[in-house]
């Protein structure tokens, strides 16, 4: 551990020891490792009223603090993705060692830190007596990392089974690309996977008029679906692509030709684009060509997109806070993969994803600098009393 920093008003923050105190407990998903019962404990001592839902071995913390007119969360999670080969890492990945002045562990950047901050911030705000004119809710899943079919999703079908409808949603989640604060998410595209199958008649090589090779047909549909042509965004919002990812069909022998082929690809996509008007797009592409194939569509992920209101905007909150705290204003953003925040948003809902820098995450070595930690716990801060008051 470096000494530099052994007894300076940085290394005394709380976010820094909330850090440590999540990252030391190996919540590999969906295993939560006790951190949302120990975000529980904390999160009463402030006031707020905690229930737990728990679902196919997914725990879900779902915490809330007063009755204003107007509700803001604050979105996380507390599962980390594997720690990989452990012999690759400086460090013991659970041990959260500070190492010349960075946070190194599993989910030192994606995201426990950000949730260490928010909580940081809270106690400050809470304890110094300052205003709490808005319901504060916090919704903490252990299933993001994963199919993250019983996390969020899960939460967000409580909140409307319950009537409660929020404002505000603020995401935990990586999203600097230098400096805490440099970059801010305002949307996300749309991604789903999906799964293609071709099936043909297996023969000799050396007599192909009494076969059906699967891969030839295979690849007119690759052909195909390359050809499409996408939308090429906005200054807002970027295009959409897909990509094939995996291509098998079956064991190999030289001299037999193949009766079934297979593919996957992943499209992500814009908001010009529905689920529905994709499965639509693709199924009329693929039939002309063929009618034996069978396509599966997997982990979809809708787009969401906030933009900037007149009326009480949270990017101007949000702006407002990084610029109050860091002397620049954010970029924003929409690029990136999906995030929780997709099961919030909506036209009466705004969602902002804000946090550390995000170069190290699912990587060895995931690390922080712990003045960017800081400097987001102020973020935050500046951020609560601006919409809290």
């Amino acid at each position: 551990m470096s000494s530099m920093f052994a007894s300076s008003p940085v290394q005394a923050a709380k976010s820094i020891d909330y850090s440590q105190e999540l990252i030391r407990r190996p919540s590999v998903t969906p295993n939560d490792h006790g951190c949302q019962q120990w975000l529980a404990q904390k999160l009463e001592a402030l006031g707020f009223d905690c229930l737990f839902i728990y679902e196919q071995g997914v725990s879900n913390l779902v915490a809330s603090r007063g009755h204003g007119e107007e509700a803001m969360a604050f979105v996380g999670h507390t599962d980390v993705v594997p720690p990989g080969p452990l012999d690759k890492w400086k460090v013991d990945p659970f041990a959260a060692a500070i190492v010349d002045d960075e946070l190194i562990g599993r989910g030192a950047a994606d995201m426990k830190t950000g949730v260490a901050a928010m909580l940081a911030a809270l106690e400050r705000h809470i304890l110094t007596g300052k205003p709490c004119n808005k319901r504060m809710m916090w919704l903490i899943t252990s299933d993001e990392e994963g199919e993250a079919e019983y996390g969020s999703k899960v939460m967000k079908r409580y909140l409307d089974s319950q009537g409660v409808h929020l404002d505000y949603c603020i995401v935990g989640e990586p999203t600097a690309k230098e400096h805490s604060g440099d970059v801010i998410k305002v949307g996300r595209r749309g991604a789903i996977s999906a799964r293609l199958r071709v099936k043909g008649k297996q023969g000799h090589v050396a007599y192909p008029q009494y076969a059906d090779n699967a891969i030839h047909k295979m690849g007119k549909l690759i052909a195909a679906l390359n050809s499409i042509v996408w939308d090429e965004g906005s200054d807002d919002f970027p295009g959409t692509s897909m990509q094939i990812t995996h291509i098998d069909s079956g064991a190999f022998t030289d001299n037999i030709v193949p009766a079934n082929c297979s593919i996957c690809f992943n499209i992500r996509y814009s908001h010009r684009y529905s689920q529905q008007s994709l499965f639509a797009l693709i199924e009329s592409i693929l039939s002309p060509i063929t009618q034996d194939f069978e396509l599966e569509w997997e982990r979809p992920c809708e787009p969401y997109f906030t933009e900037k209101g007149d009326k009480d905007c949270l990017i101007e909150h949000v702006e407002k806070a990084i610029h109050k705290t860091t002397g620049t204003f954010p970029l924003l953003s929409t690029s990136g993969g999906t995030s929780d925040g997709r099961f919030f948003a909506s036209p009466g809902t705004q969602v902002v994803e804000v946090g550390v820098p995000n170069k190290s995450i699912h990587q060895v070595n995931e690390r922080v600098h712990i003045a960017e930690l800081v400097t987001l716990e102020d973020i935050y801060s500046e951020l609560l009393e601006s919409l809290l008051a």
